[in-house]
């Protein structure tokens, strides 16, 4: 990591922590007297893509954008993590969590993710979206209360 790049991964770090601190405002009463979150009407997947290593710099470049304004910008959207797999970095996963189905279908319709869709479509060689369900609710907001510093 240069410097340079260090204060815009802290501001997305932040944009983040205070997106899922609204979302988690807005649980139901039951929920945040038991200091869980409802993860019944959350959206939670993990896509995995593999990357034309051609054009990995791009993709990543691309995805950075969508995914920083996805959270900055969609009140729905809890997170949109993307990784990569450390030996072999056009393996990509991406966590999402979204609020609703409803936040993630509005998601969809993004003028960002549509950027990001239609302009990667040609560097995606994989692509496989996984549902997911949450083990343990309560340990959801402990998490990311971890993250501020």
């Amino acid at each position: 990591m240069t410097f340079k790049l260090y204060p815009m991964k802290l501001l997305k770090l932040g944009f983040f922590v205070l997106g899922f601190a609204l979302w988690l405002t807005s649980c139901h009463e039951k929920g945040r007297a038991q200091g869980t979150v409802d993860t019944d009407a959350m959206m939670i997947r993990i896509a995995e893509l593999t990357i034309d290593s051609t054009y990995l710099d791009e993709y990543l470049a691309i995805l950075k954008e969508e995914s920083a304004a996805s959270v900055r910008v969609e009140p729905g959207v809890i997170a949109i993590y993307p990784m990569f797999e450390q030996e072999n970095p056009t393996e990509i996963r991406i966590l999402e969590i979204y609020a609703s189905r409803e936040a993630y279908e509005a998601h969809l319709q993004t003028p960002h993710f549509q950027h990001y869709k239609t302009t990667t479509l040609h560097m995606v060689k994989d692509l496989r979206l996984i549902e997911m369900a949450a083990i343990d609710e309560a340990t959801m907001p402990q998490v990311f209360r971890k993250l501020n510093p």
